[in-house]
């Protein structure tokens, strides 16, 4: 009976086991369902703003084609009219030559008109004066020399001339001085053109940056003596004591600064690290960049690099000794984005997410080299 009665408890005991389990199982399912669901919603979300997107990207190309289109034909009516000017302003040039021409041969005719008739005049007398001269009937000799009046007073031959020139010299100096004029004009005008590029917004993910990503290394030959390079000259610092660096064409000397080997021409994404005690410069430069001790060799100072400066305690972008005052950057990665072509230039705060921190829009006319001044005690480091 005893026995039995332990049967039935462990029986029961067993029931009430697996109902216990099999509502964990309902509660675990439901809590695993609802959590599947908001990940399908949140991947519903991700899906729409892609797509979004990509209908964004279609409509850009689209008006993009539309606008070049309208530029061509623009540009192809307004060259035209611009020959079609030039033509009509070589006809008019063409016909103020042939007036001045027509003037001048008019003039030159005149005066030939002129001296032949004198000089039959003065042939015909001539053979007169002759006849007479000759004559033995002295009585008809003296009635003739009492009509015979003195010639008629001759203009000096030198002053009859014709200008050969005219202005003509003039006209092909002006013509000439115009061509220049609109060649120039012309180049000009191209560059500016040239400069006007289409422009699709940078990646606006990390995933999207990093298929742009770049590998940099520092350049011993342009490092100042006071910066250390290190882990295969990827890292920068600064030392109170001078580095044994060779004399070089390209060392900055008196600024901690340094340029990588490599440049960028193209599309380029890159990441640094920073820290330490002073400020550091997360820049991008010109080869041509000066190395003396003046300040317009300061990476931002000048018209040849872009430069971000971070301190702990504030931050901001200079170029061309022009500053932007930026917010505090607390992240000590930071990111650069560079599409050469496009003009563009962006820098990234790099944590957990990504941050733009500012972005440039310009032309670039030569090849960009990443650069870093390194205040005291502070490193930078390629990653």
């Amino acid at each position: 009976m005893a026995d039995a009665i332990s049967s039935n408890q462990d029986l029961f005991t067993c029931r009430v086991v697996d109902e216990l389990k099999g509502h964990d199982t309902v509660s675990e399912n439901k809590e695993k369902r609802t959590h599947l669901g908001e990940t399908q919603s949140k991947s519903h979300q991700i899906i729409q703003e892609r797509e979004n997107k990509l209908q964004d990207l279609r409509k850009a190309v689209e008006t993009l084609k539309s606008s070049v289109k309208t530029a061509l034909e623009d540009s192809e009516r307004i060259f035209t009219e611009m020959i079609r000017s030039i033509e009509r302003s070589r006809s008019l040039v063409k016909e103020l030559i042939r007036t001045q021409e027509k003037a001048a041969v008019s003039r030159a005719e005149g005066l030939l008109k002129r001296l032949e008739q004198e000089i039959a005049e003065l042939k015909r007398r001539d053979a007169k004066l002759g006849q007479f001269l000759h004559t033995e009937d002295h009585i008809h000799f003296l009635k003739f020399s009492q009509t015979v009046s003195d010639p008629p007073q001759s203009k000096d031959s030198s002053s009859i001339t014709i200008n050969q020139n005219l202005s003509f010299e003039a006209v092909k100096k002006s013509v000439s001085t115009l061509e220049g004029q609109l060649e120039h004009f012309c180049q000009q005008e191209v560059m500016k053109i040239s400069a006007v590029q289409a422009v699709f917004p940078e990646p606006l993910t990390r995933e999207v940056l990093l298929r742009y990503f770049c590998h940099f290394t520092l350049d011993t030959n342009t490092a100042d003596k006071y910066l250390h390079l290190s882990e295969g000259n990827r890292r920068v610092e600064w030392r109170a004591e001078l580095q044994s660096y060779p004399d070089h064409p390209e060392r900055f000397d008196g600024w901690p600064q340094v340029l990588c080997r490599e440049g960028v021409t193209g599309r380029c994404y890159w990441e640094v690290e920073w820290g330490g005690e002073n400020a550091v410069d997360i820049a991008v430069s010109y080869k041509s960049i000066s190395r003396t001790r003046e300040n317009k060799s300061v990476i931002g100072c000048n018209d040849q690099s872009w430069s971000m400066k971070l301190f702990s305690s504030s931050s901001f972008f200079r170029h061309d000794d022009k500053e932007t005052e930026l917010p505090l950057v607390r992240s000590s990665r930071i990111g650069v984005y560079v599409d050469h072509g496009a003009g563009t230039l962006a820098f990234y705060s790099i944590s957990d997410t990504m941050t733009l921190l500012h972005r440039v829009q310009t032309t670039f006319t030569h090849t960009l080299y990443p650069g870093f001044l390194v205040g005291f005690r502070s490193s930078v480091k390629l990653l």
